[in-house]
């Protein structure tokens, strides 16, 4: 896990300038960290989460038709029944009619909506505290919506349509045990009530309403998921990430691109969200039992002493795994993580490495920790240098 010098810059752009990238070397590149140089880590990142193919040639054209693929679900999916009605001044319609609020037709396009404001104000309290300890997701995006925003289209956007709904988030929340934001010292979630954000002007969009849509959509598109606290966890790290590409011509398409990437994550890490499947063998009770099993196996006298003071690791590794780690770090140290996990070609078996590796680091703390001290070190990790971590990792994958 060495600095990033120019030569790694380089080693990077000879494996990218490929007609077809050699994978294995890539995944190798980007195990040890990708530099974010040149957009190197935004372009590593869509050929590793299987965006972009291996073959250059075909990027263009593949990103243009996924581009114009969100733009379509951006109009069929965020949507106010109804205005273009109002619009040609229609002023009454019988309550029959499928774009009347009060049709009782359960698949009428009122009757979704309503629905949909349900998933979509849990998703809103959730994006709203995104990344706490920086500013990022409250400013303002220079590439807002224009399909949204133009007074013209019959589309809102989703943040006045949260404001308008009568409905309480609370009563709706789609929780999973574990997944809710246990704060650490380096994660410090604000007190603010949805009413204390800055009110950005009209014509523009704060970087966590691009989060919400990104979410909501995906939702829409997958009904049998839809959206479980903790998701905007996931999809954080990736739009920041594009959201921030040096290349202005991927920049202004990162909501799209993100989509995709997220989407592509999800089918690889969804069982995790998944509470009918916690107990299978792709859900996340047998990778939490993994991670102790490998503890065992590598440091028998930690894992016992975690074995008598009954601290299971449904009380720390659920989050850790579930969420990738994105609760557990800063923003820049999460980034550097998932270059390893994306990178690792068994997909994901290395975050249980990772995994054990901190409970290894804090071994002699745990050792003599009582229940309480032991629990607080665990749900609030104290150490911060994640190469220090990734190493360790690193040699017990090594050692296998």
């Amino acid at each position: 896990f060495s600095l990033l010098f120019p030569s790694r810059i380089a080693d990077f752009q000879d494996v990218l300038k490929e007609p077809t990238i050699a994978l294995e070397k890539l995944r190798e590149l980007s195990f040890s960290g990708i530099p974010c140089e040149g957009g190197l880590r935004c372009l590593c990142w869509k050929i590793l989460l299987n965006y972009l193919p291996l073959e250059r040639a075909s990027w263009t054209s593949i990103l243009a038709k996924q581009r114009e693929l969100y733009s379509q679900f951006l109009r069929e999916m965020i949507i106010q029944p109804g205005i273009a009605k109002a619009n040609m001044g229609v002023s009454r319609e019988d309550v029959t009619f499928e774009d009347h609020p009060l049709n009782p037709n359960p698949d009428s396009r009122w009757n979704t909506y309503f629905k949909d404001n349900e998933v979509l104000l849990q998703i809103d309290k959730d994006v709203r505290r995104l990344c706490p300890d920086i500013s990022f997701f409250q400013r303002a995006t220079e590439y807002p919506c224009l399909l949204i925003l133009d007074p013209q289209n019959e589309f809102e956007t989703l943040r006045k349509r949260v404001e308008q709904t009568t409905l309480k988030s609370q009563t709706v929340a789609r929780n999973r045990s574990g997944v809710t934001n246990m704060s650490s010292p380096h994660k410090t979630t604000p007190s603010s009530s949805r009413n204390e954000y800055v009110v950005l002007p009209n014509g523009c969009e704060a970087h966590w309403e691009v989060v919400e849509r990104i979410l909501f959509i995906y939702a829409k598109l997958n009904p049998g998921i839809a959206y479980v606290q903790g998701m905007n966890e996931i999809v954080g790290p990736l739009y920041y990430t594009f959201a921030t590409d040096p290349n202005s011509e991927w920049k202004e398409h990162a909501e799209a691109d993100t989509f995709f990437c997220f989407t592509n994550l999800m089918a690889e890490i969804r069982d995790n969200f998944i509470k009918s499947l916690d107990d299978s063998q792709c859900g996340i009770t047998y990778k939490m039992e993994k991670v102790y099993s490998t503890l065992k196996e590598k440091d028998v006298e930690l894992y016992l002493k975690l074995q008598e003071q009954n601290i299971k690791p449904q009380f720390f590794a659920f989050r850790w795994l579930t969420l990738l780690l994105s609760q557990e770090f800063l923003l820049p140290d999460v980034i550097r993580i998932w270059d390893s996990l994306f990178a690792d070609d068994s997909r994901f078996d290395f975050l249980l490495l990772v995994s054990c590796a901190m409970l290894i680091l804090i071994r002699e703390q745990l050792l003599e920790g009582d229940f309480t001290v032991n629990m607080r070190l665990l749900q609030d990790y104290p150490i911060t240098d994640v190469c220090q971590i990734l190493q360790k990792a690193k040699e017990l994958q090594d050692s296998k």
